[in-house]
């Protein structure tokens, strides 16, 4: 009894050294499976950033009786974000995790993503494990699979661009006054009654304000004699002539030369004739309410011979009676037009009065002031303020102030001159877009996105401000897209970004402003170039306008196979040992 106490003890205890040993084994030769990172350097895109590890089990590795939990795990200065675990197990274990044979390994893999924090620019992608045989349990040493995370993307510049509402101001304007001198039948004489009707009196009134004003010009003269279309044709040719006649010499006197030469007069003035007014006649059915309009309708479409048109119609006894009472009257007339242009205040005048007396002006030349003339943002500002005084609705003048006010960096206030415009009226595209700016400027993506995609009329600048979008969200075809029409920075970036990075080196170098920015990114494109030459001259180039960049390429994934050479040192101003 005794010696098989012994002998069993003897057997647990093999069996437990032997469990300790396999984990034992395990460990120390850990470092014999291989793991693989694809990039070998991680890369942010949107805000993710995805891995994808195949590692290789060998034979011989995997107890038979051990399951072993492996788990990706980012590890950088301020911390560590472990990733979703996998477990396998041996043949002879009870589970059902995969299995990893004993005598030929296996294979495992990990695809995933996580969000990006800043801190993780400079840190290690490893490979943690953790066997368990039985009740014991023993970590694995951590292999390391990938080195830092490229955040390219980030370099995007968040420089929305708001939009103003422009004016309606024309300096130049036309105006026109009509009158008419009406006539007695089969006569062409100029009444005196015709002389003193209210149209003939405002006729004059005009004119006298043009001759005294010094911003105005005659532009046109016209004149138009007509005789109706009853009667013999010979007869009303007559009566025409003679009515353009009479109702020039009145005209003529009217308009004198106080501003017209002789010369100018000639140029201007236009008189015609109309022996028999059909349009007039037709005009004047159409708009009444004769019984039988749509049979006097019908005969003068079925009839073009005037003769027989007006035969048709005298034959309508009754019918005929009210046309030469209500109609045909009408029709034994003379047409003045004068027409004039009316030339605004100057450019310096405008500018002048926005800040000296703007009640002088009214809302457009305002508008005109702050959206063509004042570079200064406050002058700006104030012009735009004066306007929403002269209208209390316009909304076009509180878009601006928001415009101007985001322009000064005043985000909160810039907001409150916008909802105000999307008061008077809600949905205005250049509103939406500069609220679209305003959140985008507060880091609010997806905010932003929507008020651009509602903004689309705004103009050409929403397509930039999308563009900034798609570089956030990493979708770099978009950006492209929309950023194609722009010479600018980020342009070249989502060039870069999307695989086109010779275009993107031939943007930033035609870029007249020389940015240290644009220098920064000639760099990293070198850098995915293998130029070694071009990475350190555009980085010293960068640094030189921008001591702050320093920081920034001194964990800069891009710029990896460069950390030790002692140039690249030298240039972040880092220190050298020579050996």
């Amino acid at each position: 009894m005794k010696k098989l106490n012994l002998l069993t003890s003897f057997f647990i205890a093999v069996f437990i050294l032997s469990s300790c040993g396999g984990l034992d084994k395990m460990k120390e030769e850990y470092g014999t499976l291989e793991f693989k990172s694809t990039p070998k350097v991680l890369e942010m895109h949107g805000g993710e950033v995805e891995y994808s590890i195949e590692g290789n089990v060998p034979p011989e590795w995997f107890n038979k009786d051990a399951i072993v939990e492996f788990t990706p795990v980012l590890t950088f200065d301020n911390g560590e974000e472990a990733f979703e675990s996998k477990t396998f197990q041996g043949e002879k274990v009870e589970a059902n995790n995969k299995v990893i044979k004993y005598e030929t390994g296996g294979e495992i893999e990990f695809n995933g993503s996580f969000d990006y924090k800043e801190d993780m620019r400079m840190s290690d992608l490893v490979v943690r494990g953790e066997a368990t045989i039985d009740d014991e349990t023993i970590a694995m040493p951590a292999q390391k699979v990938a080195k830092g995370v490229k955040a390219t993307p980030n370099l995007v510049m968040i420089n929305p661009k708001p939009v103003m509402a422009s004016d309606k101001f024309v300096r130049v304007t036309t105006h026109t006054k009509d009158a008419d001198i009406h006539y007695k039948i089969q006569r062409d004489n100029l009444r005196r009654s015709e002389l003193t009707k209210e149209d003939i009196k405002n006729l004059e009134n005009f004119v006298k304000e043009v001759d005294q004003a010094e911003n105005k010009n005659y532009k046109g003269v016209k004149l138009s004699a007509y005789a109706s279309p009853d009667g013999p044709i010979d007869l009303n040719e007559r009566l025409s002539k003679g009515r353009k006649s009479s109702s020039e010499g009145f005209l003529k006197k009217l308009v004198s030369d106080k501003k017209l030469s002789e010369e100018d007069a000639q140029k201007l003035y236009e008189a015609k004739t109309t022996t028999e007014d059909w349009e007039g006649f037709k005009k004047l059915v159409e708009n009444s309410d004769i019984e039988d309009k749509d049979l006097i309708l019908r005969v003068l479409s079925m009839y073009d011979d005037p003769d027989v048109r007006e035969k048709e119609l005298e034959n309508m006894a009754k019918t005929w009676k009210v046309l030469a009472d209500d109609i045909l009257p009408k029709l034994r007339r003379s047409e003045l037009a004068v027409e004039i242009e009316k030339i605004g205040f100057s450019d310096e005048e405008i500018q002048d009065f926005a800040m000296s007396n703007p009640d002088t002006l009214n809302v457009e030349e305002l508008l005109y002031a702050g959206y063509q003339l004042f570079d200064d943002l406050d002058n700006k500002l104030k012009a735009f303020e004066l306007a929403t005084e002269k209208e209390s609705k316009c909304i076009r003048a509180y878009n601006n102030i928001g415009y101007v006010k985001i322009k000064q960096g005043k985000l909160a206030d810039a907001r409150e001159a916008l909802e105000k415009a999307n008061e008077i009226k809600e949905g205005h595209a250049k509103v939406l877009n500069n609220l679209g700016v305003i959140e985008l400027e507060n880091g609010n993506i997806e905010e932003a996105k929507e008020y651009f995609l509602d903004a689309t009329d705004a103009g050409k600048q929403v397509k930039y401000n999308l563009g900034i979008i798609s570089l956030k969200e990493g979708d770099y075809e978009a950006a492209i897209s929309y950023l194609q029409n722009y010479n600018s920075f980020n342009t070249a970036l989502a060039l870069t970004l999307g695989g086109k990075p010779g275009e993107a080196e031939k943007m930033l170098k035609s870029l007249e402003d020389d940015k240290a920015m644009n220098h920064y990114l000639l760099a990293v494109i070198a850098a995915r170039n293998n130029n070694e030459t071009e990475v350190f001259n555009n980085l010293r180039t960068a640094i030189g306008k921008d001591a702050d960049l320093i920081e920034m390429a001194k964990t800069d994934m891009e710029f990896v196979d460069y950390f030790e050479n002692s140039t690249f040192k030298s240039i972040v101003g880092e220190e050298t040992t020579q050996e």
